[in-house]
């Protein structure tokens, strides 16, 4: 039985002091909130973002494009903090007008692009230097479908899940039970498409995995929201298996590190590949 009635009246207002552990952040409007210019480096390329899983999304496949030796992308990652609201500075309300991480610049092109939604940075880097997205039809589209399902399903674990879990200022047994529930439906949905195929497009490694495994594969290693035994994950062997195999891929190892502004090894900033060896 819920804790409480909560009765919403005829029109909704924002109270700022009852939205949780991001109640200092979250508002209901856009567009920035202070002066604030954004850094540049010299390669082409300059992500603005931070090794949250929606972050760690796009320096996987930066990362993976360089394993690969492709040297056009190269670049400089500098961090938005999100605690402190740098999401909605001037600049990087420019580049990302939704305020938040990812964002991309693209400087090789006249005019410069900016690239927002860590999907659309995906599909963009992918498709501009032609690795990792198959360029049969079916290939492709598998590929696709499963990054879109990302998209849509994130929410749920992220923003559902992960908040009333971990984040909101109580503990509420409705929603979790039901955004539990829809978590393990996307685990179960995952687990059935990898009992069949090495990756989860198919058999070659894409932008679907570097998409979904920040998110589930930090389910499965119990690095968000400390939920790991709560969801019973180790029951997915299948997602066991695929969560491991691309841990151990030394682009994804780097990859994870880039932004991350905590922990042992922090590396805020990445400017090149010898950023690494420190």
């Amino acid at each position: 039985m819920p804790n409480q009635t909560y009765t919403p009246p005829r029109v909704w207002t924002w109270d700022k002091e009852n939205g949780g552990a991001f109640a200092s952040i979250n508002r209901p409007v856009a567009g920035a909130t202070h002066e604030q210019p954004l850094p540049r480096g010299k390669h082409a390329l300059q992500l603005y973002s931070l090794a949250t899983p929606n972050g760690v999304k796009v320096t996987l496949l930066l990362e993976e494009l360089l394993e690969l030796g492709v040297v056009e992308a190269e670049y400089d990652a500098w961090p938005i903090s999100i605690s402190q609201g740098e999401q909605f500075g001037s600049g990087f309300v420019e580049v990302n007008p939704n305020s938040k991480i990812p964002a991309l610049l693209d400087t090789s092109v006249t005019p410069e692009l900016r690239i927002f939604e860590s999907g659309s940075i995906l599909l963009y880097l992918a498709e501009k230097f032609g690795h990792f997205i198959p360029r049969d039809i079916a290939g492709r589209t598998e590929t696709l479908n499963w990054l879109f399902w990302q998209v849509g399903s994130a929410p749920f674990l992220g923003g559902g899940f992960g908040h009333f879990y971990a984040y909101a200022p109580e503990k509420f047994e409705y929603p979790i039970n039901r955004y539990a529930m829809e978590v393990k439906r996307q685990l179960d949905v995952l687990d059935r498409q990898l009992a069949n195929h090495r990756f989860i497009a198919g058999s070659e490694y894409s932008i679907a995995d570097m998409a979904i495994w920040p998110w589930y594969g930090a389910l499965m290693n119990n690095q968000v929201y400390g939920a790991a035994e709560f969801l019973d994950v180790e029951t997915y062997t299948h997602v066991r298996r695929w969560t491991d195999e691309i841990a151990a891929r030394p682009a994804v190892q780097r990859g994870v590190k880039v932004n991350r502004t905590w922990g042992e090894e922090p590396m805020p900033e990445r400017h090149s590949a010898d950023d690494f060896k420190g």
